[in-house]
């Protein structure tokens, strides 16, 4: 999994999710999710986790990773407006406030420029529990590469 994390203003939020979706309308057969969201001042930080395979098969460059880099490498070259930048793994309240936004997505909210952006304000910052965010996937016994 790679975590490229995109940065828009907070005025340009819901622009930025419909090129995402855009985008991943393009790339259907790649794997990803919105794993965090967190705002400061100026921008609102979404993460997106990109799932490129099994280890194996991404150190063989299978089609499945090379679908996942062009993915990636289209999420810099045509969301660079939103200052995409590679990030680690989200926080405990970045995926909690990612799945907020995923729970109103799912509850009929269509339209991207309808998400409520505001309710970032008022986001859960404790537990993750029943988090429909992807947790990190460790290696499996033969997927291991030595360094």
């Amino acid at each position: 999994m790679v975590h490229v994390q995109l940065r828009p203003r907070r005025g340009s939020t819901r622009k930025c999710l419909a090129a995402l979706a855009a985008l991943a309308a393009e790339h259907e057969d790649v794997v990803f999710a919105v794993t965090g969201l967190s705002k400061d001042d100026r921008v609102v930080r979404v993460t997106v986790g990109v799932d490129l395979g099994p280890r194996t098969a991404v150190a063989r460059f299978s089609p499945q990773a090379q679908a996942a880099y062009a993915f990636v490498s289209a999420l810099f070259t045509s969301l660079y407006d939103h200052m995409p930048v590679y990030t680690a793994e989200p926080s405990g309240a970045e995926r909690a406030a990612a799945t907020t936004l995923l729970e109103h997505v799912t509850a009929g909210v269509a339209r991207a420029d309808a998400l409520p952006v505001d309710a970032l304000d008022a986001l859960p910052g404790s537990s993750v529990a029943h988090s429909p965010i992807p947790s990190p996937r460790l290696p499996g016994p033969g997927e291991r590469i030595p360094a």
